[in-house]
This record gives C-alpha cells, structure tokens and sequence, in this order.
C-alpha cells in the first residue's frame, strides 16, 4: 500500500496547491462538470475522502451513513447535493482544513491495510489497494475541473500509471454501464508515460489499438475530454467504440464535453 498511498497523497497536494490561494471569488466560478464551480469540486472530494475514512476504519460506522446518505434516493446522481451540503456550508479556508483532515486520517487507515483487504463503498467492496487508486483517479478527474476552470496546465506524472489501469479493467463494465455487449475482440494499448517510458496492455499485434499520451488516455477515461479532441491514435471499429463509452468509475454513463470544447493538447 505503501506506493499508492504515496501517489494518492501527491496527488491530493497538487489539488491542494492549485486552490489554496486563489482569491475568494473564484471559489465560485462554474467549472465544466455538471455546472459545479470550483467549491463543490472540493467539496465532492473531501467528502468522500471523509467516506473514505469511515470506509477504512469503521465498517458499521459507513453503513450508518449509507442509510442516512442514500435513503429515499431514487437516481444514483441525486445524492450529489447531499454529499455537497457539508462543504458548501463552509468557507474555503475552513473547508480546506476539513478536506486535509479527513484526507490524512484516510490515508493513515490505508496505509496499515493489506492491499488484498475488502472495503465497503456504494456499490461492491473493493479491495483496499483498488479503494485507494480510485480516490486517486478522482482526486485526478475532478482536479482536472479545477485546472480548466483556472486556465492552467497541470505537469503529467507517472501517477498517471493507476488511472490508466483502472481505464483497462473497466473495458468490459464500460460497454456494460452503457448497455452494450462487451466486445471480444482484445483492445492493445500503448501509452507515452510523462517519464518517457512506454506502458502496454493488451495483445501485440491486436487489430484494435489505442496509442497515445497516457495524459489523454487518462482524460478520455474520466470523461473530462471528448476523444475528438485529443491526439490518440485509434485503429479498429471496438477501439473507437471504446473510446466513445470509456469510463473508469463506477454509476450511470457520465456524459463527456461536447467536440471541439477544448484545444488539442500540443505534445
């Protein structure tokens, strides 16, 4: 658990050190996720940071609060304003110090878990090392949010590596969660990493090929970029239906920005 609690604690500094000094006002500016502004996307985190926790150190403690959080809930996307009270009822500075907080105090949790142990969440447990690469993957996703709102660039790192993964085992639930048949046919993937190395999965010499930056891969899979516009080099009809239904996480199909919403990334 060591690496990924590690990479989960960079990535949570990098969300961190894009806000913390922004000026008040644009703690309210409307990022391009579901009309959110840049307030609810830290809100939305630190709360399931603080369902993290519960997660990893009290089992029947997260059952309490999944009652409380879900009951009379009849679409999976109306808990969001729930979720989002806490944080909206508080300043910035104030909801920076309860993000940290719970963030810290879940990570400690991870860290003395084995990665094979089983964590309770909305859906089916996790194992507790996939528990921490999906908070990491939206730490990612939603930071992703921020960084357009704030018209800035953020510098790809290797952490890249456990989004990517997530992308490649949710092929099947991807197609799944859109209602689709999961294609047969093996898809290979050959990303850039930001070190220069190259990370593979899937068959060499497959006919379906998806090759790229693992940046844009990442961006596709958390629904953040339109295919479109990226410069991923897509070969075969189960390649490009995948990279139109891409999505790393689990709920109903998220839809992504419409074509031509964000320049191409100049690589």
């Amino acid at each position: 658990m060591k690496t990924i609690c590690q990479d989960l604690t960079a990535e949570q500094n990098t969300l961190d050190d894009m806000v913390v000094d922004i000026a008040e006002k644009r703690w309210k500016e409307v990022t391009p996720f579901a009309g959110w502004t840049i307030h609810d996307e830290i809100s939305h985190v630190a709360y399931f940071d603080y369902a993290g926790r519960l997660a990893a150190t009290d089992s029947d403690a997260f059952a309490r609060h999944l009652v409380e959080l879900t009951d009379g809930i009849k679409i999976p996307s109306d808990i969001h304003p729930r979720a989002l009270k806490k944080g909206r009822s508080m300043s910035p500075p104030a909801l920076l110090d309860w993000w940290r907080q719970e963030r810290t105090m879940m990570i400690s949790a991870f860290e003395k878990l084995d990665p094979k142990d089983r964590l309770p969440w909305y859906g089916p447990s996790m194992s507790a090392k996939s528990f921490a690469t999906a908070r990491l993957m939206e730490t990612w996703a939603h930071g992703q949010d921020v960084a357009d709102t704030l018209a800035v660039r953020r510098t790809p790192s290797d952490r890249l590596k456990h989004i990517a993964h997530l992308g490649i085992v949710t092929f099947g639930w991807s197609f799944a969660t859109n209602g689709l048949d999961v294609p047969a046919l093996p898809v290979r993937v050959e990303l850039d990493a930001p070190s220069g190395d190259v990370w593979s999965w899937g068959p060499d010499g497959a006919d379906n090929v998806v090759r790229g930056t693992a940046e844009e891969f990442c961006l596709v899979i958390v629904r953040r970029r339109h295919v479109d516009d990226t410069n991923l080099d897509i070969r075969g009809e189960v390649a490009f239906q995948w990279m139109s239904v891409a999505q790393a996480f689990a709920g109903p199909p998220e839809k992504c920005p419409e074509p031509g919403s964000f320049p191409k990334i100049k690589n």
